[in-house]
């Protein structure tokens, strides 16, 4: 594999696992706020997190590599990290995994172009989730309710029920896991 798609997806595991650790942290806050929509939204995308970051990892050389990542922040009210799961996944949708993608691309790493792309195509939905809920808590209000379906293979999310065919990466609807 050519070191620079390495580099990415060694980079892309560590953003995604952070990403999962924040959620995970931001679900607890909300909870105790008593937004119980939004803690479920958070525990979904940690879900789907922790899949692009398995995804990332199962193409990476068995050899070590250094990763480089960004401290998450503290925790803050959920507002306040809402915001910043906002900011993380435009990121992810507006600069890195188009990058990453055109890099492995170029590199003509198949493999990694996968994963790039199905987590690229899961980010989009994800910040669009957080753009709602962020809304939502703008208002005061919690998100509204909605079952959300988590797909094992690639991450897509998509609320209410699970499609029969995941539209990313093609998965049945058993592989879906509901939240």
């Amino acid at each position: 594999m050519h070191s620079m798609t390495e580099t990415n997806l060694h980079n892309a595991f560590a953003g995604e696992s952070m990403a999962h650790m924040r959620y995970i942290l931001y679900a607890d806050v909300a909870e105790k706020e008593e937004l119980r929509e939004v803690a479920r939204l958070f525990r979904a995308v940690a879900f789907a997190e922790t899949v692009h970051a398995g995804n990332h990892l199962k193409r990476m050389p068995r050899r070590p590599a250094p990763v480089s990542g960004e401290a998450p922040l503290g925790l803050g009210k959920t507002r306040d990290n809402l915001e910043f799961a906002l900011m993380g996944e435009t990121f992810e949708v507006d600069e890195m995994y188009p990058v990453y993608f055109e890099v492995a691309k170029f590199q003509m790493e198949k493999a990694a172009m996968t994963s790039f792309d199905w987590a690229w195509q899961t980010e989009k939905v994800h910040q669009r989730l957080f753009l709602h809920a962020k809304t939502a808590a703008d208002a005061g209000v919690d998100s509204s309710p909605a079952k959300l379906n988590v797909c094992q293979t690639c991450g897509w999310t998509v609320e209410g029920d699970a499609p029969d065919t995941c539209p990313v990466c093609g998965a049945k609807k058993g592989g879906f896991q509901e939240f």
